[in-house]
């Protein structure tokens, strides 16, 4: 089961805003496992199974005190890309 080209790119577009802003009903996440990159994620998506899993793993690494100060998943870009891909679908 891989990702395709398309629906990849199509999903990284949707996910990466440049802009800086957060439209309405979507937070803001950063994602990597060495250097951070930002993503927006709709907040529909935060109580999805699929997701939960994601924030758990955050959970473990981080704790509930980051430095950072944002929610930031300890995960691949892809990972995060395929989810969010998935839920869009379901």
């Amino acid at each position: 089961m891989g990702i395709k080209v398309t629906p990849f790119v199509q999903a990284n577009r949707f996910l990466r805003r440049s802009n800086g802003g957060v439209p309405k009903g979507c937070c803001a996440v950063y994602v990597g496992e060495s250097q951070k990159k930002r993503f927006v994620v709709q907040v529909s998506y935060l109580s999805q199974p699929l997701f939960q899993d994601l924030l758990a793993q955050a959970e473990e690494e981080f704790g509930f005190d980051h430095s950072m100060g944002v929610l930031t998943i300890p995960c691949k870009e892809d990972v995060l890309v395929d989810v969010t891909s998935r839920l869009r679908r379901s």
